[in-house]
């Protein structure tokens, strides 16, 4: 079985060298030369970016020179803050258009900066818990996540905001104590993993053997089913689920304001839209 990514198709138009787990880097896409627009989503929307990229360019083909982040949207704050993203050897000092986030870290944002002149909520998402697919070490629920010998992927919420929401959904599965069984207790013993890049790693780490469960955006785990991967899904009841809303802004200091606009009506009309359905992505 192949488990190295990338997972999506790579664009073809060039030289390919691809080294998996060497050279490889699934979450930077396209023109980053003179690019028409710039674009920094939040990370667990990987899965759309080429569907959704290949969608605007239909609708506006005057851009074809696009080039879209797709890291932890801490990572991106950070990078919009300090100028530049550094990745082993190679710098990049690019300012985006578009910075796409939870509601409530652009709300923050927003108040604390001021850094955009427009907002747009587009899409939610809902919680699930990644399994290996047959489900051998019988994950029920969120409070089986706080079992000695089970291994947990979980992001890391000072970088994720989905973390905050999965601590959210432990006090409501079970307290407190679950909260603190998972993320103090068995961070300090090695068996909760905190990742960096939790869409990427989690998958990774299940098929690996390296962790047995990992709770995500539902999302996650249907994308991982539709390209083949061994990975099943864990439903969290409604009464302690969590709902996230992710909202698109452009930036004040966008290069392509014009593009900029363009894109946020493209990402709220029918033909954006349609492209988050086909993944499996809740309406508003």
């Amino acid at each position: 079985m192949k488990i190295d990514l990338p997972w999506l198709q790579p664009p073809q138009d060039g030289w390919q060298f691809t080294v998996p787990e060497v050279n490889n880097v699934p979450d930077l896409h396209g023109d980053i030369i003179d690019p028409q627009l710039v674009i920094f989503l939040n990370g667990n929307q990987f899965m759309v970016t080429h569907d959704l990229i290949s969608a605007f360019q239909k609708e506006h083909p005057e851009y074809q020179r696009i080039y879209c982040e797709t890291l932890p949207p801490g990572i991106l704050a950070g990078q919009i803050e300090t100028g530049a993203l550094v990745m082993g050897n190679l710098r990049i000092a690019i300012k985006p258009d578009i910075f796409t986030a939870g509601e409530k870290r652009i709300g923050q944002i927003d108040r604390e900066k001021g850094w955009f002149f427009r907002t747009e909520p587009y899409v939610r998402n809902e919680l699930g818990i990644m399994v290996y697919t047959g489900n051998p070490c019988h994950i029920t629920g969120l409070p089986d996540l706080g079992r000695e010998e089970i291994r947990v992927s979980m992001p890391d919420p000072r970088h994720e905001g989905i973390g905050t929401l999965i601590i959210r959904a432990y006090h409501g599965a079970g307290g407190e104590e679950l909260a603190d069984a998972v993320m103090e207790e068995k961070v300090e013993q090695g068996s909760t993993f905190l990742t960096r890049i939790h869409h990427r790693e989690t998958p990774l780490r299940i098929m690996k053997n390296q962790s047995d469960a990992g709770p995500v955006w539902r999302t996650e785990v249907l994308f991982q089913q539709r390209i083949g991967n061994p990975i099943g899904m864990v439903e969290i009841p409604p009464e302690q689920n969590q709902t996230g809303t992710y909202v698109a802004a452009a930036l004040k200091s966008a290069p392509h304001r014009l593009a900029a606009e363009k894109f946020l009506d493209f990402l709220t009309g029918p033909r954006g839209q349609a492209v988050y359905r086909d993944y499996g992505f809740p309406p508003l």
